[in-house]
């Protein structure tokens, strides 16, 4: 399959944006839907991968990127969710960051994740806090040094 990654505004595409993450994290996760949706999406940047056919292109992935350089909200459709897919969104939000001069990404963990997370060089920011049930820590790493973070421990 082939697939392309945009760079989508969340006030003109808020409707696809929502519709991966409300599937992925409202349905399938149970995340709370007042969770799931913040006051950061209309100033984050955000990447849309679509796969590509002869009739039209499916959005099937997406993540954003904070003004203080959180990357998040990574969402992959089940039935997409291999690592190709989750290193082209991760490419393609560091590439945002470096675009924009952000030095310092931070991603937010679960609690179990932490050990592997500092593995990689992310170092802990702040407190422990809850998001959308779950005790979560958020990490932070130089931008040049980012490593893969454990996708299956992100929100």
């Amino acid at each position: 399959m082939a697939y392309t990654i945009e760079n989508v505004d969340w006030a003109r595409d808020k409707h696809r944006l929502k519709a991966i993450r409300e599937d992925v994290f409202v349905l399938e996760w149970r995340v709370p839907q007042d969770s799931e949706f913040d006051e950061r999406d209309a100033s984050a940047f955000h990447v849309l991968l679509l796969e590509e056919s002869e009739e039209a292109s499916l959005p099937i992935a997406t993540g954003r990127l904070t003004q203080c350089g959180e990357i998040g909200r990574i969402a992959v459709k089940r039935g997409y969710r291999n690592m190709s897919i989750y290193r082209a969104l991760f490419a393609a939000l560091i590439e945002v960051a470096n675009r924009h001069q952000v030095t310092i990404l931070k991603v937010c963990c679960s609690l179990d994740s932490v050990s592997y997370h500092q593995g990689l060089g992310f170092k802990p920011e702040g407190q422990v806090f809850m998001d959308g049930g779950v005790a979560r820590q958020r990490m932070q790493c130089p931008a040049e040094r980012f490593p893969f973070p454990d996708v299956s421990q992100m929100h």
